[in-house]
C-alpha cells in the first residue's frame, strides 16, 4: 500500500459529475455484498449539497440507499464527504475522471474503497484495464477489483474475470 498522499483530479465541473453512473467494478465492501447491476444517482440540493441514490439488485431484490454527499475541497471540487448514517461521513475522492466525463474513478485516502463508474453499464475492456493499472499504481490492491454485473443473468459480483 502506498503510504502517499492520494492525489485528486484538478477539477471537478459538478454539473457535470450529477446524474446516473454504472458501477462496473468496486474493491470489497461489506455493505455492498451481493449486489448487482449497481448505480449511484447524484441531483444537486437546493442547499448546495448533493442527494445520493445509490440502488442494486440484491437477491433478486431492487434495494436503495438514500444519502447525502457535499464538496470539502472547493478549490477542486473533487474531495466530498458522504454519509448514509447521519452523523457519520466517509471519504470520497475522485482521482481519475474521463475528460467528457464518461467515466470516474473513485477511492478513499486509506485506499480501503475504491469504485470504477461509468455513463453507460458497459466499459471497453482496454480502457478498464488502464483504470486497473491506474489504481494499482496509486497503492490499490487491484486484485481484489471486483467487476459488477450490469446484466440479469447473473446476481453476484465476480472476482478476477479480466487479465492484466
Amino acid at each position: 500500500m502506498s503510504n502517499n498522499t492520494l492525489e485528486v483530479v484538478p477539477q471537478v465541473d459538478l454539473q457535470k459529475y450529477l446524474g446516473k453512473w454504472y458501477e462496473i467494478a468496486r474493491l470489497p465492501a461489506r455493505f455492498q455484498e451481493g449486489c448487482s447491476q449497481t448505480t449511484a444517482t447524484y441531483s444537486l440540493l437546493p442547499n448546495g449539497d448533493i442527494a445520493v441514490l445509490n440502488e442494486c439488485i440484491k437477491k433478486g431484490k431492487a434495494t436503495r440507499a438514500k444519502g447525502r454527499a457535499k464538496v470539502v475541497d472547493k478549490d477542486t471540487g473533487a474531495k466530498l464527504k458522504v454519509t448514509f448514517f447521519w452523523p457519520f461521513y466517509g471519504d470520497y475522492w475522485i482521482i481519475k475522471l474521463g475528460k467528457d466525463y464518461d467515466y470516474a474513478v473513485v477511492g478513499t485516502p486509506n485506499r480501503k474503497y475504491l469504485w470504477v463508474l461509468s455513463r453507460t453499464p458497459q466499459m471497453t475492456e482496454p480502457l478498464f484495464v488502464e483504470i486497473v493499472e491506474f489504481a494499482r499504481s496509486k497503492g490499490f490492491d487491484a486484485t481484489q477489483l471486483l467487476r459488477t454485473l450490469q446484466n440479469s443473468d447473473r446476481t453476484n459480483p465476480q472476482k478476477g474475470e479480466f487479465t492484466l
